[in-house]
């Protein structure tokens, strides 16, 4: 098969979708695969790796998408690179199509792509393999975030996270208790922050508590709770995720009013959305913006400032579904793999998530039912 590796073009996106040594393992099964040029520069890998093991150069992003039957990329496409995929192509990036414009879903069905969202992959539990390997380093990214940004360079109240003899640590209020929640809810606590965390959960509230010897403070989600414990927190990070959906914005702007001036917000939601009611989203270029004196980091794409580190990670999750992928042909793959069916938003023309097809005013297909009336090639 022909496998394409695009360059990001945007937002400061520094990963790649594949290490030179996914690249050798395709290569050495005998599949063609194509690097744009420069594509893995960002992560530290230079074109030189890459031709090593036997991937070969292309020089322009059209041609990448043109020569690619399967192509690879890291972040949602542009409306441009929309428009280059050729007819019947398929694509595994981060779509986030819950808030992708309308033309990206109707340019993906006019041009009948194959696309697989990174995002809603799943794996024998129901888990997101793909998610969770970049959840888990942006989790443990917060504490560095939330501890720059407290201080009086970043712009905060002058605070260190962990406090001093006789000074009491920061509050740190953490909503979702998911990947990314508890990651962040490790790399805080080991400071010793004092750690609010919520979760619709009452399973994971009761693990969490478990896991840190009861030195945590739990509450379900419900309004009262958080206008409670919102004004007291330094910094708030929110870590809801919803599969393949918008998060609710638990977080109201009337709470973020109530919040010490220049306290911290840090919504990792936001590349699905955002779970709080002001924030928006920013890049690693200007990272934050103040909202009712208070600093919201709302960065979609966290993980590509540590881009070595996420690309091996990224690199090690995405590789078997396009070892499989390749192999066996795409139909094959999604008939043997359930979760990497899952993760399709489009096949060759039809539309098959019913949450994204309501903002076009049409009908999910079922993905079984186009298999056996015979859809697919």
């Amino acid at each position: 098969m022909d496998i394409g590796i695009a360059k990001e073009g945007h937002h400061l996106e520094n990963r790649v979708a594949l290490t030179p040594a996914g690249v050798k393992t395709l290569v050495k099964a005998s599949h063609n695969v194509y690097l744009e040029q420069g594509a893995g520069e960002g992560s530290g890998f230079t074109d030189e790796n890459y031709l090593e093991v036997g991937a070969k150069l292309v020089y322009s992003t059209e041609e990448i998408f043109l020569r690619s039957k399967l192509l690879l990329k890291v972040a949602p496409p542009t409306i441009e690179e929309y428009k280059m995929m050729p007819p019947d192509q398929i694509v595994l990036t981060a779509f986030h199509l819950a808030v992708a414009p309308e033309e990206s879903v109707k340019l993906l069905l006019e041009r009948k792509i194959s696309a697989v969202g990174y995002e809603i992959i799943e794996d024998d539990d129901g888990g997101l393999p793909v998610v969770v390997s970049m959840s888990g380093l942006a989790g443990q990214m917060c504490a560095g975030i939330a501890s720059y940004y407290l201080s009086n360079s970043g712009g905060g109240r002058g605070i260190l996270l962990g406090g001093g003899a006789g000074v009491p640590p920061a509050t740190v209020l953490v909503v979702g208790a998911g990947t990314l929640g508890m990651n962040a809810v490790r790399a805080v606590k080991g400071l010793g922050c004092n750690v609010i965390l919520f979760d619709n959960d009452i399973n994971k509230l009761r693990h969490a508590n478990e896991l840190f010897n009861r030195q945590l403070v739990t509450y379900l989600p419900f309004e009262y709770n958080l206008e409670k414990a919102v004004p007291i927190a330094d910094v708030l990070i929110g870590a809801i995720l919803i599969h393949g959906e918008e998060p609710p914005k638990l977080i109201t702007e009337e709470m973020v009013k109530s919040m010490k001036p220049r306290s911290v917000i840090i919504d990792a939601s936001i590349d699905q959305g955002g779970c709080v009611e002001t924030s928006r989203p920013t890049n690693w270029a200007n990272a934050t913006f103040i909202k009712h004196n208070v600093i919201h980091f709302c960065v979609p794409n966290m993980p590509s400032n540590i881009s070595r580190t996420a690309t091996y990670a990224l690199s090690n999750s995405i590789l078997p579904y396009v070892y499989l992928i390749a192999e066996v042909g795409f139909e094959k793959a999604i008939q043997s793999d359930y979760g990497l069916a899952k993760g399709l938003y489009s096949y060759q023309g039809e539309l098959l998530k019913q949450v994204i097809a309501n903002k076009l005013g049409i009908k999910a297909k079922s993905l079984k039912n186009i298999l056996k009336t015979g859809g697919a090639r």
